[in-house]
């Protein structure tokens, strides 16, 4: 996992609840912290950290990945206005995950792995996303998903369909407004 997403949850965990929080998280997790935005770590020290998060607010990971995921967008917005400028809305920018902002993705962080998404608009207007990735962050993507939302001003609801926590070849989650 690239840097860039341990700096994001630092910056998260340091402006809800302070920077005594986080050197208390690295030392739960068991983990040094330094962390330089193109760097890889590996997943599990991810996971040790939101493992400790977790045990620390009694919370479950896909809990503290959700919180994190919301949390992170607007920070997210600080460093690349750009991405998030180009569009209005929610949808047009959750749209554009495969065929702009992962590209970038790439091309800023190299060797960064991205999760692919498959979109369908049923009639009812909602939006299914079919989230693939082999690391299962899936309470991650809702999380970005719902700070997509506050974003741009929309309330959205995630309703999960399918995930691969529960044996399913993907997570489908359904997006649609409150």
């Amino acid at each position: 996992m690239k840097g860039v997403i341990f700096n994001l949850l630092e910056e998260v965990v340091v402006t809800t609840h302070g920077s005594t929080a986080w050197e208390n998280l690295l030392d739960a997790a068991g983990v040094d912290g330094v962390y330089t935005s193109l760097g890889s770590y590996g997943d599990d020290e991810m996971m040790a950290l939101v493992g400790a998060a977790g045990r620390a607010l009694s919370l479950s990971d896909d809990e503290v990945l959700r919180w994190f995921g919301h949390r992170a967008i607007p920070k997210m917005v600080e460093r690349w206005p750009d991405y998030f400028t180009a569009h209005q809305r929610s949808v047009p920018f959750l749209r554009s995950l495969n065929s702009v902002i992962h590209p970038e993705v790439r091309k800023l962080y190299a060797g960064a792995y991205c999760p692919h998404f498959d979109f369908t608009s049923p009639p009812d207007g909602s939006l299914l996303i079919g989230y693939h990735s082999p690391r299962q962050l899936c309470g991650l993507a809702h999380g970005f998903i719902l700070g997509v939302g506050d974003h741009y001003g929309e309330a959205l609801t995630v309703r999960h369909l399918e995930c691969m926590h529960d044996g399913d070849l993907r997570c489908l989650v359904e997006v649609s407004a409150a």
